[in-house]
């Protein structure tokens, strides 16, 4: 069999992956270990108020729209498999330009998690080098911003040739990676209740409840609303199994179980995690407790040592600690690559962007420009925000929120949308093409509109000094996400200007909304 036997229509090699390459791909895209060790403590923190022992359901409440979403995805995928998605999708139920800001939505916000991605791995080689060796001098090199960028640049080329070279050795590498990830976190968790429940625990130690299940006893607006906006980060990027969706077998059921999957396992991983950081460090506001801010950044390095104690087998675990978050952030930028240059290939194939980002390697099956642009892109777009203020790289992380509720909240629409003469024909598609969707696409909404409220706030975001970062007078985390919007519409138009076949419908034909 020829190679050219083997690729779908947009020249991606088609039958490549199954339905367990899709879910490994899809859990590693959101980074699990490094996902909790950054955001962990800042759930905990919630907001004005402490969410405190609360954090087990707050991680539930996130999961949900989430998993709402995801439902979106399985269902639209299973009408039309196109690795261009949002931007596919959103297209077909409310108009081409709709789609493009879909399409774009997606593309920025994988190229700004990159620079988040390319920071935590350059700095957390240094830090496990010297773990490694034993090496304090070597460790301490990780804050060191020019020796930090540098690892992470070399991470955002090495990673993106790995996707380059092929989805099939993208998955390989999945596996291993996801691996170390999931087996550490494990391993943290159960040392952590072991030792609450055999007694071991330290003084803030305590043994779990069901309240903490229940975030309804905290106060909405100070408390629930900012810990979710953050909890929503770290389930973030399953989709990446729906956006190789052209590259697996049976196109039209995998990605979207592989989706449903994914949220499935990442909501009981960091349900375990979550449960056990929480009853073995407590949340007390010192110490290695949750609740003191000086440990949010990483509540692994806060929380490791103490756990796992000074002895040969403690160092061990913390060598370990500290390799599953640098593999995790490696295994995410090498993953967010993949949904960012096949959406820009499909948005280059119905002529929404140059038509040099539909170019395929001949032998690797692989979109050449597409995938090496938005390497280039995500490392310049990483150096010039790390040279004007590596503050501003916190602020992506807030911006990148407003981003996903774009394009999430868009799909849940467009499902409902795009089923609506359906949607009464039975009562699988009321409530999986219509009422979950929309359910979906709403809570983003208000996450994007209650986000941007509180980003916008000139002190949301203090640096190291207590000065607050600001751009033009403005929270500088709510202004790179509208700058982001903006530039997105500003290319669009341009586009409209420059070439406007795809504008004019010419390129993407209507279907009908009576797909079953």
């Amino acid at each position: 069999m020829s190679t050219t036997d083997l690729t779908g229509q947009k020249g991606l090699k088609t039958g490549a992956l199954g339905l367990v390459s899709s879910v490994v791909v899809g859990m590693a895209s959101t980074a699990p270990a490094y996902s909790l060790a950054a955001a962990l403590g800042f759930i905990v923190l919630g907001g004005e108020t402490l969410v405190g022992f609360q954090a087990p359901g707050i991680i539930l409440l996130a999961f949900v729209p989430m998993f709402f979403i995801s439902v979106a995805y399985k269902e639209l995928n299973r009408v039309e498999p196109d690795c261009g998605t949002v931007f596919t999708w959103a297209a077909r139920a409310f108009g081409t330009r709709t789609g493009w800001m879909g399409g774009w939505a997606l593309i920025a916000a994988d190229i700004i998690v990159m620079a988040n991605l390319a920071q935590i791995a350059g700095s957390y080689s240094f830090t496990f080098v010297g773990e490694v060796f034993n090496n304090p001098e070597i460790g301490a090199i990780s804050g060191d911003v020019f020796w930090s960028t540098f690892a992470g640049l070399i991470w955002i080329f090495l990673m993106t040739w790995i996707a380059y070279r092929g989805v099939e050795i993208s998955a390989k590498l999945q596996y291993w990676l996801l691996a170390i990830e999931v087996i550490i976190l494990i391993a943290f968790a159960s040392v952590a209740l072991f030792r609450v429940f055999s007694g071991n625990g330290i003084a803030e130690s305590s043994i779990p409840e069901l309240s903490w299940f229940n975030p309804f006893t905290l106060p909405f607006e100070t408390a629930i609303a900012p810990a979710v906006l953050t909890a929503l980060f770290i389930y973030w990027g399953w989709d990446t199994a729906v956006a190789i969706n052209e590259e697996t077998s049976n196109p039209e059921k995998t990605p979207g179980n592989a989706a449903v999957i994914s949220t499935l396992l990442l909501v009981v991983t960091y349900l375990l995690v979550t449960v056990g950081a929480v009853a073995f460090a407590g949340v007390g506001e010192t110490g290695i407790g949750l609740g003191n801010p000086d440990n949010a950044g990483d509540i692994f390095a806060a929380v490791g040592p103490t756990l796992f104690g000074d002895s040969i087998l403690g160092h061990i675990m913390m060598l370990l600690l500290a390799a599953s978050i640098l593999t995790s952030a490696a295994a995410s930028t090498q993953t967010t690559i993949l949904p960012t240059a096949r959406g820009a290939l499909s948005m280059a194939a119905y002529k929404a962007l140059p038509s040099h980002f539909t170019k395929m390697h001949p032998k690797f099956l692989t979109p050449t420009w597409a995938t090496w642009g938005m390497g280039i892109i995500s490392a310049a777009f990483y150096l010039i925000f790390t040279l004007v203020s590596p503050d501003l790289l916190v602020a992506l992380i807030g911006a990148l929120g407003l981003l996903i509720a774009v394009y999430y909240g868009l799909t849940g629409f467009a499902a409902t949308w795009f089923f609506r003469k359906t949607l009464f024909m039975s009562t699988r598609n009321f409530f999986m093409r219509g009422l979950i969707p929309f359910l979906g696409g709403t809570t983003m909404a208000i996450v994007f509109v209650y986000g941007l409220q509180q980003f916008l706030l000139p002190d949301w975001l203090v640096d190291a000094n207590g000065n607050n970062v600001t751009i033009f007078g403005a929270g500088a985390v709510g202004v790179v996400g509208l700058m982001s919007i903006a530039l997105g519409a500003f290319l669009m138009i341009w586009w409209n200007v420059v070439n406007s076949e795809y504008f004019k419908g010419k390129t993407l034909e209507k279907r009908a909304h009576t797909a079953d």
